[in-house]
Parts: structure tokens; sequence; C-alpha cells
């Protein structure tokens, strides 16, 4: 397994300004996935995006894991409803043409 795709727990740290308990917490809720390689922990570079999100919304609104894990989930399935609406609006288009 390559660590090149993975980045450091310790490094997060250092740049969001949080403890490793912080991500350690967010692993055990299962917001995130921690991987352990050679007894280090890292966080998969596809995870970055909702890490980000996961961290202002906890930082700066104060939200609480449960709430955090309600909001992904609602603009996870905003985002399914976007993209449900833009093929139906694209089936729709064959018709008016």
């Amino acid at each position: 397994m390559s660590t090149e795709t993975y980045i450091p727990i310790q490094t997060l740290c250092t740049y969001y300004k949080v403890e490793s308990s912080f991500f350690q917490s967010l692993d055990d809720f299962g917001l995130i996935e921690i991987t352990t390689i050679d007894k280090s922990s890292f966080v998969h570079e596809n995870l970055i995006k909702n890490l980000d999100s996961i961290v202002r919304l906890h930082q700066e609104l104060h939200i609480n894991f449960e709430g955090i894990d309600t909001v992904l989930n609602l603009l996870e399935k905003i985002e399914m409803l976007q993209n449900e609406l833009k093929t139906t609006k694209n089936r729709l288009r064959i018709f008016e043409d």
C-alpha cells in the first residue's frame, strides 16, 4: 500500500489546528475512515473535501458530530436530487424538440 494518496493525521492536525483525538472521534463516529500504515494514521486524500466541511461545521458553527452527520447526509441527498432533476430535464428536452 502506497502512502502517496494518503495524508498523515499529524499534517492534518497542524493544518486544521486540532488535536489528533478530534480525527479519532470522527473515525469512531463513522464520519471519516482512518487508515493505519506502519503504526501511523492516515486519511485518504479523497476525504479531504468532506473533512474540510466537517472541520468548518464543527469549529465555526459549533455543530456536534450527530449534527454534522445529518448535514452531510442532507447535502448528499440534495446533490442526488439535483442530478436526478438534471437528467429529467435532459429527457424532457428530447420531447420538446
